[in-house]
């Protein structure tokens, strides 16, 4: 399975802050939107950084509360990792687990048009074994 096939499963919404913004209002937006990421992107739509669950945590654990009044810009990735549309879910497995990142940006033509997590991808796989599963069944049974 290709990325492009889990965004048309799973939608391409793509939720973001502006670098300005303070960490309580990405809290407030991953909280509504039930997500564990979001984009930090300039007025005119460039990607600066990715904010995460992991990142707001490192850094509720170095300022306590007071993390909550940082900007944006001072907490999230810089370094966005992406990948494209065209992409595996098990070259998106490999990639994750070599970064060490749960959540990717994902381009067409160098526009970013939608952000697959790791739980998106752990989804596909499973469903892929219990597909084939499925399948060795009906082939043993038939």
């Amino acid at each position: 399975m290709k990325v492009e096939q889990i965004l048309q499963i799973k939608g391409t919404d793509i939720h973001s802050v502006p670098p300005d913004a303070k960490i309580a209002e990405a809290v407030s937006l991953l909280n509504d939107k039930n997500i564990g990421a979001v984009l930090v992107r300039e007025q005119n739509g460039n990607v600066v950084g990715i904010l995460s669950e992991r990142d707001i945590v490192r850094r509720l654990g170095e300022r306590g509360a007071d993390a909550l009044f940082m900007g944006v810009v001072d907490c999230m990735t810089c370094n966005v990792h992406t990948c494209t549309v065209d992409a595996t879910v098990d070259e998106l497995m490999s990639m994750m687990t070599e970064k060490r990142i749960r959540h990717l940006p994902v381009t067409r033509d160098g526009q970013i048009v939608g952000v697959v997590s790791i739980g998106d991808v752990v989804k596909r796989k499973i469903e892929e074994a219990e597909q084939e599963a499925a399948a060795l069944k009906e082939y043993i049974a038939s």
